[in-house]
């Protein structure tokens, strides 16, 4: 009888309990005898007749066992731990040699030793691939928010940045992050300007990304002390000095307008809860048209011919303007009903489905541009907001349950366990350092180690919407504010493969809302503050 023993380190061993005939000269004859059957009828030879009359009896049971070294013909080839499509490169090469084909194939052979396993010893999980190093990630992320050398002073207006980064990072990994609001809150007040919004620093011009960054480390910090930093009013009438009549918003007063702005924009006036209706200065200001007017139809022109989504009319894809179109429209109204209605989906499937390469796992952010480890959210975290349009409604849908209890995982549109390998393999900084980083031969940053961490969140949970959408009143084609997104409600499982799994418990990180990227119950905590609060009150505005 052989017992095949379970677990990544006993693949190769097979263990045997033998059994021996109590009497070996008594059978020695039978053992002599042919054993083939005299015709095809199967006519009992006298050798079968004396192994008929052997009882379990005269058997004994020896007691000990050997562990054997399989080979070809003792048993079949276990199945190997890494699939053949992540372990060498790719069978179908162009024949056109060019610069970007050669730093691809470089990519690729920096990329294969830690695919495999060969780059040295590791701390590995029982699926044989690294484990999250959380420990050394967490320690880097909290120096980030401390001192930095002098030469960051180059990045100086990135500083809300540095704070959303590393606050959101250290959040999925599980770290209480409300110790630092305090900080937070004496950063951000430097950084506001009394005209609206906020600037890479004090003094610096409001800019739309730098906004975005500060109101998300508030939110992640929580509390009304935190959240009353912000000038609500000065912030609505920044943002309506921004809306242009096309339906987009310029980044800045003067500024250009691009997809980053129409999706900055839904996220900051549904998490303050900011009037739609527009100063009589606002550039699209007509007496009719609102905040929101003409939003999902700028994001709509903003779909190229390959089918992703460029930062303009007319521009060149990009995985982040990907996510920022689809998050947009998410935020807007129902994704069911929007999304496919101002989107292209099969195209656009398409085209992502084409940023992720093999044997890497992970996803470019451009047709014909290397992997990197930030797009494993840019690119990756647009297919839970495509998955959730596309996903069936109704009391049919109701999800199948594991052995464990949990939802079942349904077929994905892209490869979940490509991206965890890429980002377990590739992206950690197994230095003392710490962080993650693009890919193997690029320093940890706390930008790569947010949205590497986004895109192993993305992967590990599944994101679905428990709610159809609801009808609109006759002539309207998006939501009022009251409305929008009250129809979309989310709720997340852990994703479960009980045939592809390949990481441990203890390296899941914590789940962030698919639009907004930052935990639920941060945005429903900042929602729920401003839209239980009447006028403009503020530290910096007036009633």
């Amino acid at each position: 009888m052989v017992v095949r023993t379970k677990g990544a380190r006993c693949r190769n061993r097979a263990i045997f309990i033998r059994k021996f005939p109590k009497n070996k000269k008594e059978n020695m004859a039978a053992s002599t005898t042919s054993s083939f059957p005299t015709s095809q009828e199967g006519v009992a030879t006298s050798s079968q007749q004396n192994l008929d009359a052997i009882t379990d009896d005269d058997f004994e049971y020896v007691d000990e066992e050997f562990v054997l070294s399989h080979s070809a013909e003792q048993q079949a080839q276990p199945e190997p731990m890494i699939p053949d499509l992540f372990k060498q490169p790719s069978l179908v090469k162009d024949d056109l040699i060019t610069a970007t084909s050669q730093l691809q194939d470089q990519t690729v052979e920096h990329c294969l030793p830690f695919l495999t396993g060969e780059d040295g010893p590791l701390d590995l999980n029982d699926y044989g691939l690294p484990k999250l190093n959380r420990d050394k990630h967490i320690k880097f992320l909290k120096q980030s928010l401390g001192p930095l050398p002098g030469r960051f002073v180059a990045v100086d207006a990135s500083r809300p940045w540095y704070l959303y980064w590393c606050l959101s990072g250290l959040t999925m990994m599980g770290e209480d992050v409300s110790s630092y609001r305090d900080s937070v809150i004496e950063t951000a007040r430097t950084m506001q300007n009394e005209s609206g919004g906020f600037g890479g620093g004090h003094g610096q011009t409001s800019h739309l990304a730098t906004t975005y960054a500060v109101i998300l480390a508030i939110a992640l910090v929580g509390g009304e002390e935190a959240y009353d930093v912000i000038d609500k009013k000065a912030m609505w009438k920044w943002l309506c000095s921004l809306k242009q009549p096309d339906g987009g918003f310029q980044v800045c007063v003067g500024g250009e307008e691009d997809i980053r702005g129409a999706y900055i924009a839904a996220v900051i006036i549904t998490l303050l809860d900011l009037p739609l209706d527009l100063t009589p200065e606002s550039p699209a200001y007509d007496g009719r048209s609102n905040l929101l007017t003409g939003l999902a139809e700028y994001v709509r022109s903003c779909q190229t011919f390959e089918g992703g989504i460029s930062s303009q009319p007319n521009n060149e894809a990009h995985g982040a303007y990907a996510f920022c179109a689809l998050a947009c429209l998410a935020i807007l109204d129902n994704p069911r009903r929007i999304i496919p209605s101002y989107l292209d989906v099969p195209r656009l499937v398409s085209w992502l489905s084409y940023r992720q390469y093999a044997p890497e796992g992970g996803f470019s952010g451009r047709t014909n541009k290397l992997v990197d480890g930030c797009y494993s959210h840019w690119a990756g975290g647009c297919f839970p907001l495509i998955e959730a349009s596309l996903s069936p409604s109704g009391p049919g849908s109701e999800k199948h349950k594991t052995a464990t209890g949990l939802a079942a995982a349904p077929e994905s549109l892209y490869s979940r366990e490509g991206l965890i390998r890429y980002i377990l393999c590739c992206c950690q900084d197994q230095t003392k350092r710490g962080g993650l980083r693009d890919k193997p031969y690029k320093m940890s940053d706390p930008y790569h180690t947010n949205y590497v961490l986004s895109g192993l969140s993305s992967a590990q949970h599944q994101w679905d919407l428990d709610s159809d959408p609801l009808p609109l009143p006759n002539g309207d084609t998006t939501p009022s504010l009251a409305a929008v997104g009250a129809d979309s409600v989310w709720n997340v499982f852990p994703y479960i493969d009980e045939n592809d799994q390949i990481y441990e418990d203890s390296d899941r990180v914590r789940p962030i809302h698919p639009a907004y990227a930052i935990p639920q119950k941060n945005v429903n905590a900042i929602r729920a503050y401003f839209q239980g609060r009447s006028g403009f009150a503020s530290t910096l505005g007036e009633e």
